[in-house]
C-alpha cells in the first residue's frame, strides 16, 4: 500500500512504533444500490475504499480523493455514517497503527470502475446480496450505510 511522505517523514525518526493516524472509508453505493469495493494489493482481501488523509485535507475530501485514485470512481460525499477506532494493527514491515475512522456514505457520480493506481488487484461493483468475503467491520460499516440512522459511534464501556 502507498505509504504517505508525512507518515515515511514520521517512521524516520519514529521506526515502528505506535502511531495513532485518522483514516476514512468510503462506502460507496451507485444509482442500482450496488457497492464499490477493492481487493487489495496487500493482503488481496475485498474491502471497502479507504485511506489516509494529508495534513490539513478535510475527511470528506480525503473519500473524494482515495476513490478516485484507486477506483477512477467519481464520488459525493453524503453523510457521516460512523466514528471509530480500530484496532492497533502491525503491517509486514513491524510498523504499528491505529486510526481512527470516519466512515462515509457515498454516492457514485461518474467514471469507470477500474484499477486505478497499485493499491488494488481488482475493483467492481457488488449487489448487497453478494458481497464477497468481508471482514466484519466492512459488513458493520455497509449496514449503517444502508439504515437511513444517525452516526453510529462504539457504545461508551
Amino acid at each position: 500500500m502507498a505509504i504517505p511522505d508525512f507518515i515515511r517523514a514520521i517512521r524516520a525518526s519514529a521506526g515502528h512504533q505506535l502511531l495513532w493516524l485518522p483514516g476514512v472509508t468510503a462506502v460507496v453505493l451507485d444509482d442500482e444500490g450496488r457497492i464499490l469495493l477493492g481487493q487489495r494489493s496487500d493482503n488481496h482481501q475485498w474491502a471497502l475504499i479507504s485511506g489516509i488523509p494529508d495534513p490539513g485535507e478535510q475527511p470528506a475530501a480525503c473519500a473524494v480523493r482515495e476513490v478516485y485514485e484507486e477506483t477512477a470512481v467519481h464520488i459525493e460525499v453524503e453523510r457521516v455514517v460512523m466514528v471509530r477506532a480500530g484496532e492497533q494493527m502491525t503491517f509486514g514491515n513491524g510498523d504499528v497503527c491505529q486510526f481512527m475512522d470516519t466512515t462515509f456514505r457515498c454516492h457514485a457520480v461518474g467514471g469507470e470502475a477500474r484499477v486505478n493506481d497499485d493499491e488494488s488487484l481488482q475493483v467492481g461493483w457488488f449487489d448487497v446480496d453478494a458481497l464477497p468475503e468481508l471482514n466484519e467491520h466492512a459488513l458493520t460499516r455497509i449496514k449503517q450505510a444502508l439504515v437511513d440512522a444517525p452516526t453510529w459511534f462504539e457504545p461508551m464501556t
